[in-house]
């Protein structure tokens, strides 16, 4: 599975938006690799920001 992929499901599974650092915790990824998918998938439109500094998949 793919960092964007692993990233999605971290977000689903925790079921409310999420900060990066919340992901690096639950998902065991590097900080880095995850501010970079969460770029990526800003650009892409996979993930939305509810709240300032947390995030969530599109639905």
């Amino acid at each position: 599975m793919d960092v964007k992929n692993k990233i999605l499901d971290v977000m689903r599974q925790a079921g409310k938006p999420v900060s990066a650092g919340e992901v690096e915790k639950l998902s065991g990824l590097d900080r880095k690799e995850i501010d970079k998918a969460f770029k990526e998938l800003k650009a892409e439109g996979a993930i939305t920001s509810p709240v300032r500094c947390k995030w969530e998949p599109v639905k």
